[in-house]
């Protein structure tokens, strides 16, 4: 019986070896775009570096570093504000078709806010990253939030607990596609705003860590029964701002997809 099990081990360890090296580019159709993506928190680091202001995930991670897993920060992280050469480098070698990076709200507006100032530099770091990528023969798809809203608009008013959120998203989103949209093509307004509300605002685990005190007594603050639905509502208009921006001013002279 023993001997039977092991063949049948091997047979299906076999089936699936030769079913995989079958498995290539020619398996997909000739428009399938293989790619690769990083949010801006996790991988620039540069926390202090080229005018950046600071995020909320720059706050929370500080302020409770027991909610991370490692209790790191993304202060340094994979250093991609001054190695993202070198990892172009390695997507090219990889012959990737495509890299997805986000932009960082607070990197290009430290305040949050146009009247607040535009930061130049961080301008010029998206510029430099997005130019090495296509130098590279790779496509560009940018997100405008992945989650790191600019502390100073969480201080103000709330972030997305306020509807004043809607206005200064709808300016980010223009500044990006005016500064990057004659190269970038392909956009995502909110990367997975149903976490970002979720983890955020119902169990307190990402920033802004805020909930009901009944559901984790470790938390900002917060109504878990009301608030998440304040924020879904509010990112759902400020992706139909960003949206509309898009289609009424850039979306035919940039060639927008």
């Amino acid at each position: 019986m023993a001997l039977n099990l092991v063949s049948l081990v091997w047979l299906f360890t076999l089936t699936i070896s030769t079913s995989t090296l079958a498995l290539n580019r020619s398996s997909f159709p000739i428009d399938f775009i293989f790619g690769t993506s990083t949010s801006a928190y996790q991988y620039e680091g540069g926390a202090k570096e080229g005018g950046k202001g600071t995020n909320i995930w720059d706050t929370f991670t500080k302020k409770y570093p027991e909610k991370i897993a490692d209790r790191n920060t993304g202060e340094v992280s994979v250093d991609g504000y001054h190695l993202y050469k070198e990892d172009v480098g390695i997507m090219k070698y990889m012959n990737l078709d495509a890299y997805r990076l986000s932009i960082s709200w607070s990197r290009i507006l430290p305040s949050g806010r146009i009247s607040g100032g535009i930061n130049e530099e961080g301008i010029t770091y998206y510029n430099n990253m997005i130019n090495e990528l296509l130098a590279n023969g790779i496509e560009v798809f940018a997100t405008i939030f992945h989650w790191d809203l600019p502390q100073a608009l969480e201080d103000e008013y709330g972030g997305f607990l306020s509807p004043l959120i809607v206005f200064d998203f709808r300016d980010y989103a223009e500044l990006c596609f005016k500064e990057f949209g004659d190269r970038v093509k392909h956009w995502i307004t909110i990367n997975e705003p149903s976490t970002y509300t979720t983890a955020g605002y119902v169990i307190g685990m990402f920033p802004p860590g805020r909930c009901s005190d009944w559901l984790n007594l470790n938390c900002t603050g917060g109504d878990s029964g009301t608030e998440p639905y304040l924020v879904a509502h509010h990112l759902l208009l400020a992706h139909a701002a960003a949206v509309q921006v898009y289609k009424t001013k850039y979306q035919v002279c940039f060639n927008f997809k």
